[in-house]
């Protein structure tokens, strides 16, 4: 069997791919990969505290690599942090790296175009699926997560620090992926069939973050929820 490491993001897309593939047995995760912001030490773009990442990895039972990024950092630089990254999972034996990408094409089409530069196979265990059903899935197969961040233009802040169960997804808007395929919402995963045992935090504040208007970019401001370990 191939050796495979999973692009771990702490979120629910994240978990319910690990368990649709604990499920098949069709392929074995044996590293969590995550890139982590190293001056304030959380999970890029969810900001969830790296001691909550790692409590997450300890009850998967499962080793726990990390991609330090700085906080400002363009796209030559993230392409060669990465590459050199993949080059060293790939020296390591590592031939399939795992998505939890769902719809996005862009997105699947550049993850695909970087791995096979290094001689690596995407998978991708949820794509194409029904967004609603996966998540009646989530939630009926025992996972618990809790909102940690919104995009602003299209939820209100008040979905943050929410737990995801019926009513978060019955009080989305028409207009809102249920699985926040789009970037609407992200989420931390503590709880579900794939944890050996919840993973303990405690709840923090809100706050909002606002990022400069951009050519292309419709993303300037979200609402997150902060964890604490």
């Amino acid at each position: 069997m191939k050796k495979a490491y999973f692009n771990w993001s702490s979120g629910k897309d994240s978990a319910m791919a690990l368990w649709k593939l604990q499920q098949s047995q069709e392929l074995q995760v044996e590293l969590l990969l995550t890139t982590i912001n190293k001056e304030l030490a959380f999970v890029s773009m969810h900001e969830v505290p790296e001691k909550l990442l790692e409590r997450q990895a300890e009850s998967l039972n499962i080793p726990l690599r990390k991609i330090h990024l700085p906080t400002e950092y363009t796209a030559p630089v993230y392409a060669e942090i990465l590459t050199k990254e993949l080059l060293e999972l790939r020296k390591n034996g590592f031939e399939r790296a795992v998505f939890g990408d769902i719809f996005l094409e862009d997105l699947k089409k550049y993850r695909e175009e970087q791995l096979k530069n290094v001689g690596i196979e995407a998978v991708f265990p949820l794509w194409k699926r029904d967004t609603a059903t996966l998540m009646q899935e989530f939630l009926d197969s025992g996972f618990k997560a809790i909102c940690v961040c919104v995009n602003l233009k299209y939820l209100d802040r008040s979905f943050c620090g929410k737990e995801i169960d019926q009513n978060f997804l019955n009080d989305l808007p028409e207009n809102v992926d249920p699985c926040g395929e789009n970037g609407e919402f992200h989420t931390f995963v503590f709880d579900g069939p794939i944890f050996r045992k919840a993973v303990a935090f405690k709840k923090g504040k809100s706050y909002t973050k606002t990022y400069p208007a951009t050519a292309g970019k419709w993303d300037t401001e979200f609402a997150y929820f902060q964890l604490k370990a």
